[in-house]
């Protein structure tokens, strides 16, 4: 069975739409007929296993969404002409795709968080709960505001991580890069310009170490490269294992200078997270579980499930926290405040920006501190190299002359 959206004209002429699964076309056809619609146009559906890799929905183009949403229902629109409306001017033809037909769903009458639903790749758990404390409160667009904004800091986070880690990431591969360019290339042309001048074995220990090393790196790179492949495919493989997993999360959080920041990241985002929640009017058990769901960190999502476990049991929140040992204790005395004075969700909120801020400075100085120490470490090994092929220039020159 394949899903057809379809137009179609009633018996007083208007215009009407929907999705219908259907073995092909003329299935389509027959049974508007039977409900005395005349078809207009059939189409089957572009499913979303069917969209190409790597053009999916991305975070801005969600936010746009969220945020256009959200002004088009405080305007009064229907939310089916919200729908057709943000889905025809659509720049993401994916995306497109996906609101067509959440909009087919909700004028077959689910409701719009239901409709979300169906396509979870898009719209996480996060998404669709908010959505639906919206429509029950009738606060849909104000719900939807305060989404939006929370979409946006939370890929602020995001871009933190890459930035903090792409630049010492792309060092290392133009000083792995680099190396690979000296010992295949640069270090043999040196060895022959030795032998042509007859020095080879008046050669200075640092040049012997240089050229032996490079023999044995371009007779043995097939073996080299496949180690390298063997351990990365191993690590991924160790990865998507729960032991394996933990472990490099564990890692990450404890790390010397990256450990910090990690933390400070991962408290950000569920105190953001948390607070969105309970705001918009998740009850605390169901947020603390889109919390866990969508933490990004195996220790911290195994940490909010014990504190939900304890306060399904009736106990407060700070307590557990405390025990998990995750969290700071000053974020863990603020949430104890909040939760004294009734006012959790305002002080998340609050600890959120503090650790937003925090974030920002913590990796600008990572950054300034990586930045020196990458490059006195790239300069370090290819100076090295230079030093070791100019050293027997001199031996040369006097080889020269003593001829």
């Amino acid at each position: 069975m394949a899903e057809f959206t379809w137009e179609a004209r009633g018996r007083t002429g208007e215009i009407r739409k929907g999705v219908m699964e259907a073995e092909d076309e003329e299935a389509v056809n027959n049974r508007l007929r039977q409900q005395q619609l005349a078809p207009v146009k059939v189409k089957k559906k572009r499913k979303l296993s069917e969209i190409r890799f790597g053009s999916g929905v991305k975070t801005k183009d969600l936010v746009t969404f969220t945020r256009l949403f959200a002004t088009m229902i405080d305007a009064g629109l229907p939310l089916v002409q919200c729908l057709e409306i943000l889905g025809s001017q659509q720049g993401n033809k994916n995306f497109a795709i996906v609101l067509k037909d959440i909009q087919g769903a909700v004028e077959q009458g689910l409701t719009f968080s239901e409709a979300l639903k169906r396509h979870p790749r898009v719209f996480d758990d996060l998404f669709t709960n908010l959505v639906h404390a919206g429509e029950v409160g009738g606060i849909l667009d104000s719900i939807l505001s305060r989404l939006s904004v929370y979409l946006e800091k939370r890929q602020k986070l995001v871009r933190q991580v890459r930035g903090a880690l792409v630049y010492p990431s792309i060092v290392g591969v133009i000083a792995v890069g680099v190396m690979a360019v000296l010992l295949t290339f640069v270090i043999p042309a040196f060895e022959n310009m030795f032998k042509d001048f007859g020095a080879k074995d008046a050669l200075p220990a640092l040049t012997k170490v240089l050229v032996s090393l490079s023999h044995n790196f371009v007779t043995y790179f097939p073996f080299i490269a496949l180690t390298v492949f063997v351990v990365v495919a191993g690590f991924i493989y160790a990865y998507r294992t729960n032991g394996g997993k933990t472990f490099v999360h564990r890692t990450m959080l404890n790390a010397p200078v990256m450990g910090p920041v990690m933390r400070k990241i991962a408290v950000a985002r569920f105190t953001r997270t948390l607070g969105t929640l309970l705001q918009s009017g998740v009850p605390i058990l169901d947020a603390l579980e889109i919390c866990a769901v969508t933490a990004g960190n195996v220790i911290i999502e195994r940490s909010v499930m014990k504190v939900r476990q304890a306060i399904s049991e009736g106990k407060n929140m700070a307590e557990p926290l405390k025990e998990t040992a995750v969290f700071p204790d000053m974020v863990v005395q603020m949430i104890a405040v909040g939760e004294q004075t009734g006012a959790l969700d305002q002080m998340l909120n609050k600890i959120a920006d503090f650790y937003e801020e925090e974030t920002d400075v913590a990796v600008a100085a990572m950054t300034s501190a990586l930045e020196p120490i990458m490059m006195v470490g790239v300069g370090g090994m290819v100076g090295v190299v230079l030093i070791g092929m100019y050293l027997p220039i001199f031996t040369l020159a006097d080889h020269i002359k003593a001829n």
